[in-house]
């Protein structure tokens, strides 16, 4: 058995004492070591939630934008096909207006022998079946006498007074306008009562 001196004793315990003070000193900084970097790791995790809850936001932004887009663009498309079927036949309308107006000047000579006035009656019901078939497909006349005069529908060639009408009522129509499917493909033109 060894016989250690009280006092050796004592520096013995004196550096197991500093040894288990310098093991925990070390795990305390380890673990203070460790606080510190998982709370690093927790602000960056937030940052990262942060970011990426506004790349969601953005994104669903942008989703509900293209939704809206595609929606316009779908009504507009529509509103395109319902105008084409609508007004197809404008160029067609167009294109016997002007054997419309022939046929009613035709009609406006004076029929002096019985021949001319079978021919005149025959022109009338044939005006009369053009117009009838042009209404069926949306082409409605403007015939606009004795009424107030409309810039959108008729067009003034002339303005006359006239004491027996009120001002800017149509007094005479040179030529019908026309509308189809109530968009005037021509105007009616007109001369307006100015006093």
């Amino acid at each position: 058995m060894s016989h250690k001196h009280p006092k050796q004793h004592e520096e013995d315990f004196e550096l197991m004492a500093g040894e288990a003070a310098d093991q925990e000193t070390t795990e305390s900084q380890d673990m203070i070591d460790e606080v510190i970097t998982l709370r690093k790791e927790n602000e960056s995790l937030k940052t990262t939630i942060d970011n990426m809850q506004e790349t969601v936001a953005t994104a669903d932004d942008k989703v509900l934008r293209a939704h809206a887009e595609m929606e316009n663009i779908r009504r507009r498309a529509q509103k395109d096909v319902e105008n084409a079927h609508k007004f197809a036949l404008e160029k067609f309308a167009n294109a016997l207006l002007p054997v419309l107006d022939s046929m009613e000047k035709a009609t406006e000579v004076s029929a002096e022998s019985e021949e001319a006035k079978a021919m005149s009656e025959g022109v009338i019901l044939t005006m009369k079946m053009l117009v009838d078939t042009l209404e069926k497909f949306g082409v409605t006349q403007l015939d606009p006498e004795g009424e107030v005069f409309d810039p959108n529908k008729h067009e003034a060639m002339a303005m006359s007074p006239n004491p027996e009408m009120d001002d800017n009522m149509v007094m005479n129509v040179f030529q019908k306008g026309y509308e189809l499917n109530n968009r005037v493909i021509r105007p009616a033109r007109v001369l307006v009562v100015k006093n």
